[in-house]
């Protein structure tokens, strides 16, 4: 079984609607590029499967994404930091909006993830990103023990990330050798 195969399987058909939102935000030629775990599973060593795919785009194309990813058929739901779409599968697309991110499409690189072309953060955007989710202590616990676990996997596969951790964060999580 491909991790193509595998990601489906595991999302119920997620495989068509990331390439759909792929397809869609390339074609209207709109930077952006997926972050949060999706991202993790690029720069990290061994990928798990997420339901959720975050993204962002640049701040000035919002509304066009919004209205080409509603054309394409995906349902949309605002919220207070994000844009959440849905499309036939399990995998909830979620285009966050906050300020803090804006910057991070700019600094995208092409990657494969679960057998998907895809862009994602760079390295040191995306565990700024886990970082700053963790320190969100609004979120659920679970939430923010996943994300722990995220910048673990991170600095395990990217030992010199350590310099970029809080001291917070190096008492939670051990030096990689």
């Amino acid at each position: 079984m491909t991790a193509k195969h595998f990601y489906d399987w595991q999302t119920v058909g997620g495989t068509d609607d990331v390439m759909r939102l792929v397809d869609c935000l390339e074609r209207a030629d709109i930077p952006w590029c997926a972050i949060g775990g999706v991202a993790v599973n690029h720069w990290a060593a061994e990928p798990m499967v997420t339901q959720d795919v975050d993204f962002v785009v640049a701040i000035d194309t919002v509304d066009r994404a919004v209205s080409i990813l509603t054309e394409a058929g995906f349902l949309s739901e605002r919220f207070q930091w994000s844009i959440n779409f849905k499309g036939r599968s399990k995998v909830s697309l979620q285009l966050s909006t906050e300020e803090f991110y804006r910057d991070f499409p700019a600094r995208a690189v092409a990657a494969d993830v679960h057998g998907i072309l895809l862009r994602v953060a760079s390295l040191e955007d995306t565990l700024k990103g886990k970082i700053k989710a963790w320190s969100d202590s609004a979120r659920r616990q679970s939430k923010r023990i996943k994300d722990l676990g995220d910048i673990a996997r991170l600095i395990e596969f990217h030992p010199h990330l350590w310099a970029s951790l809080t001291d917070n964060l190096k008492q939670q999580i051990e030096r990689p050798n």
